[in-house]
């Protein structure tokens, strides 16, 4: 997800539609990114991170293309705009084996 800011001003949902009009997505998908704005570790940054979602999805057909996956209970979609703290996570996480989708996922909700 291309947008910077969802967590600290530094990730969120992707810019999907450059072009402005909106990426379909089904209403599921769509609840998990807005969903997945929770995650920001501030008010200002959930809130630019719904509009990115508002802004670049729209609820229509299930996109098959849109990366959704879940792990420790959360789920999120879309490619992860990690801080630099979250992307040290998701390192080391890695170094001690666990996958990087997984560790990306984990990181990015609980650090």
């Amino acid at each position: 997800m291309g947008s910077a800011s969802a967590h600290g001003g530094e990730r969120g949902p992707a810019a999907a539609g450059a072009d402005g009009d909106g990426q379909d997505v089904s209403r599921r998908q769509y609840q998990i990114l807005l969903r997945q704005c929770s995650y920001a570790n501030t008010a200002a940054a959930r809130t630019r991170c719904r509009a990115d979602v508002r802004r670049t999805y729209r609820i229509g057909a299930v996109n098959p293309s849109l990366d959704c996956r879940t792990y420790s209970g959360v789920t999120v979609c879309g490619k992860l705009m990690l801080s630099p703290s979250e992307r040290a996570c998701v390192r080391d996480s890695v170094a001690k084996g666990i996958s990087y989708r997984r560790s990306e996922v984990e990181c990015y909700a609980f650090l």
